[in-house]
């Protein structure tokens, strides 16, 4: 289910429908993610109380469209003296039966869930029709022991329905099918994950939800980057006899558990046997291409814009902006720009052109050499004397900015900056310029990926992306002759020390180990540093990796620290620690 955060009226509707179509293929039980209600993650609006009593009215909303049926969705629940959990609600045959509050609050990377949310502690079960399930959320199943284990173990459980809200990243799934398979081995239960899909600001959730059996084996999957209603037989027979067949550790009498009976329905049909699906998954990069898609077609759905429109340059990263923006929004729906200076090759001019007949959108062609002029002349007497420089070339940008807001402002366009991460990273872009704008499609995408995935989509049909565009030396064209490499090491080179030091947190000696020049590494680590300020103020854009720019990694702007560590120093370290030792 894609749900909208705060869209409490638009998220149930979207579960009426999927209850009404339940119903309709006769289901038992259906879940949904967690926060389905309110949409994830809501953020501070937790902290509004009008807000939680809203989405307490929506399940209660909920409660009559379950006749004959189980429901599991996901909702903000409210204790004593306002404390509130992150919880799971359990609703049979129109009456809710229970609330499953989850107990390990994620609070790493994007989550902070600490700041909103109490922990649970109870571990329901519930058995209907001679099944045994047990209920929990998210990052409850990522930890081993509870509530799973106890659940299966102590609470009895055959199955366990685990609901989320999992953002995406490249190479989670297999991480999460992995896991998710040891879990279902070492407690000998069927696992159903349920996973919200669709785009949220940064996030993006892929869906992709789960049935497996306990031997860990996978019996069904939904489809990623969508929205589905993947119905699955577990036989009871199959569920039982796994049951019987796993650790012979005896139960003992957990406090926590708590164990609910719900009435056998009356007049069960016998039901025709559902032939699992399992929808097969997409490699890396075009999960990575899926994702900017989705991302950007919800991020401009939700927030009800119209429209996107795109400086076009010539370039790759403004042409995989654009074909995203296409294959997300229509082509109807997109609008490019290009704006030439005196600085700007008739090679980019034909490479935009070309692109935009490609895609089947206009470009409206606005040079930029007037204004430009204007601008050296209001600021000659102020910058007698002193050569052209850097603030000549922003300037250029920084008109480029201005004219693009404008057309924003005057149409409600939303202007889709075509900054890569590699970019980003050490502040290659201009604040107040090409960095201007609503939402960073490729922030989270190292330029050598922009490659792939140009090349990935030219593969997948149409082939938008002139070859040119690809081939051709990546520059800003802000002066004669310049290309990216007069001031950025080659990005095959960049890519690797950006993500050893953005992403895994490596210093410099340890970056240098791995094969680079230590001046190379020293510079790109300084212009990592320096350029906080930069990313700070730039526009939010899709969250792909393991560590983006932003909310995954939190640095002070106001920082003077700089790594004392050097090769030579380790020996002078391993005294001082021992003596250390010692003293202690």
């Amino acid at each position: 289910m894609n749900s909208t955060v705060g869209d409490l009226s638009g998220n149930l509707g979207r579960i009426a429908q999927s209850i009404g179509a339940a119903k309709d293929q006769s289901v038992d039980l259906i879940a949904f993610p967690e926060m389905a209600i309110t949409g994830y993650p809501p953020e501070d609006l937790l902290l509004k109380p009008a807000f939680i009593q809203d989405n307490l009215r929506v399940l209660r909303a909920i409660e009559p469209m379950t006749q004959g049926m189980t429901v599991v969705v996901g909702f903000v629940d409210s204790g004593e003296e306002e404390v509130l959990y992150n919880a799971a609600a359990v609703i049979h045959d129109g009456v809710l039966q229970f609330i499953y509050h989850k107990i390990h609050l994620p609070n790493y990377g994007v989550f902070d869930e600490n700041r909103y949310f109490t922990p649970g502690r109870a571990l329901p079960v519930f058995t209907r029709d001679g099944m045994t399930i047990g209920v929990n959320i998210c990052e409850d199943i990522w930890q081993k022991g509870k509530p799973t284990e106890a659940q299966a173990l102590d609470g009895e459980a055959q199955v366990i329905v685990n609901i989320n809200a999992s953002p995406y990243q490249i190479g989670k799934r297999k991480q999460r099918e992995m896991m998710l398979s040891e879990r279902a081995r070492e407690n000998g239960v069927s696992i159903v994950y349920v996973n919200m899909v669709g785009g949220q600001d940064e996030l993006v959730f892929d869906g992709g939800s789960l049935v497996l059996d306990a031997y860990g084996d996978l019996i069904a999957r939904a489809g990623q980057f969508k929205e589905d209603l993947l119905i699955v037989d577990l036989a009871e027979d199959e569920v039982s006899r796994a049951w019987r067949l796993r650790s012979e550790r005896p139960a003992t009498e957990c406090p926590d558990i708590k164990k609910w009976v719900f009435p056998n329905q009356k007049n069960r049909s016998v039901k025709k046997p559902v032939v699992p699906i399992i929808t097969k998954t997409y490699a890396d990069d075009e999960e990575a291409y899926h994702a900017l898609v989705i991302g950007l077609a919800d991020y401009v759905r939700k927030n009800r814009f119209k429209k996107a429109v795109i400086a076009i340059s010539g370039g790759i990263d403004s042409a995989l902006t654009a074909v995203i923006a296409v294959d997300a929004l229509g082509k109807e729906n997109v609008e490019g720009v290009f704006m030439p200076s005196q600085f700007t090759s008739e090679e980019s001019g034909e490479e935009a052109t070309k692109l935009a007949k490609n895609l089947g959108i206009p470009l409206r062609i606005l040079p930029i050499d007037s204004p430009f002029d204007v601008y050296r002349t209001l600021l000659g007497d102020a910058f007698k004397g002193r050569k052209e420089d850097i603030t000549e070339e922003n300037l250029q940008s920084r008109i480029r900015g201005n004219m693009m807001m404008a057309l924003s402002n005057k149409f409600g366009w939303l202007v889709l900056t075509t900054g890569n991460k590699s970019e980003m990273s050490v502040g290659y872009a201009t604040l107040y310029g090409d960095m201007a704008g609503g939402f960073a499609v490729i922030k989270d995408l190292w330029k050598t990926s922009v490659y792939r995935l140009a090349d990935l989509r030219n593969h997948s049909g149409g082939v938008p992306i002139p070859r040119r565009t690809i081939d051709r030396p990546p520059t800003a064209e802000l002066r004669y002759d310049q290309c990216d490499q007069d001031t950025l090491p080659p990005y095959e080179i960049l890519d690797p020390i950006l993500k050893a030091y953005v992403e895994e947190n490596k210093h410099r000696e340890e970056i240098i180990a791995m094969g680079f020049e230590e001046a190379t590494v020293a510079k790109v680590i300084n212009l990592v540093d320096l350029s906080e300020f930069k990313r700070r103020q730039a526009p939010l854009g899709i969250k792909i990796t393991s560590r983006a720019l932003g909310k995954d990694r939190r640095m002070p702007i106001t920082n003077r620290y700089r790594s004392l560590y050097k090769e030579e120093e380790n020996n002078t370290d391993k005294t001082y620690n021992s003596r250390r030792e010692k003293i202690a």
